[in-house]
């Protein structure tokens, strides 16, 4: 199983690069949001990578972070997502936006992805709002992770790059477990983060715990 590649970018499609890993082509599909963050033909880039596995075809698709990844994987999990909708849901929110969705129960934000309808978006959401919390407690970590996956590694030699994280990722893991901690449940306390980051994105973790009870505090 191929779990990351590094290799010179050899041409950019709609869907998809072409990545030369030490002369062996490699076709990657990515959402869009992806791709715009992918280097130009002829310079080195690296994505981790998730193999589909299908009777008369092999797929590999490509993520800057393991937390798109893990996303991808997840989203994939759902009935009636396939790879193409999955990546359209990335490429419209990014991993952090589709956990903030998930975590809000707003399936209009899912919705808005290409090809994705109502009856869909509403199913992702409610099959993975518990594993939200999950995921979101994760954002803290995957800048550490990155490049340190066990999976198998094919590369050429280049800088290693950083992860593209939320600013406030690590605040946000500390905030869900503090509130987990005082006995929230992990889907109402994800779901105020989820609120209270979205509102100030740079916020500290203080900031957002006082932020995420005021919103979890009974309403009179």
């Amino acid at each position: 199983m191929i779990g990351k590649l590094t290799g010179r970018v050899d041409y950019r499609a709609v869907d998809h690069v072409l990545l030369d890993v030490r002369g062996v082509g490699y076709l990657v599909f990515c959402s869009e949001r992806t791709l715009s963050s992918l280097p130009p033909v002829g310079e080195m880039a690296a994505v981790f990578t998730d193999m589909l596995v299908q009777e008369t075809n092999l797929q590999l698709f490509g993520f800057t972070t393991l937390a798109e990844k893990e996303w991808h994987k997840l989203l994939i999990s759902v009935q009636g997502v396939g790879a193409k909708a999955s990546l359209a849901i990335l490429g419209a929110l990014g991993p952090d936006g589709v956990g903030r969705a998930i975590a809000l129960g707003d399936w209009n934000a899912v919705k808005a992805a290409k090809g994705v309808g109502p009856k869909l978006a509403q199913r992702v959401v409610m099959d993975l709002k518990d594993k939200a919390p999950a995921m979101m407690a994760m954002g803290g970590t995957v800048a550490q992770a990155l490049g340190d996956a066990e999976a198998e590694v094919i590369e050429a030699p280049t800088p290693r790059k950083k992860a593209v994280v939320a600013p406030n990722a690590s605040a946000q893991s500390e905030a869900l477990s503090a509130l987990s901690n005082l006995g929230y449940s992990p889907g109402d306390a994800a779901g105020a983060v989820a609120r209270a980051a979205g509102e100030m994105p740079d916020a500290e973790t203080t900031v957002l715990i006082r932020a995420a009870l005021k919103l979890l505090a009974p309403k009179e």
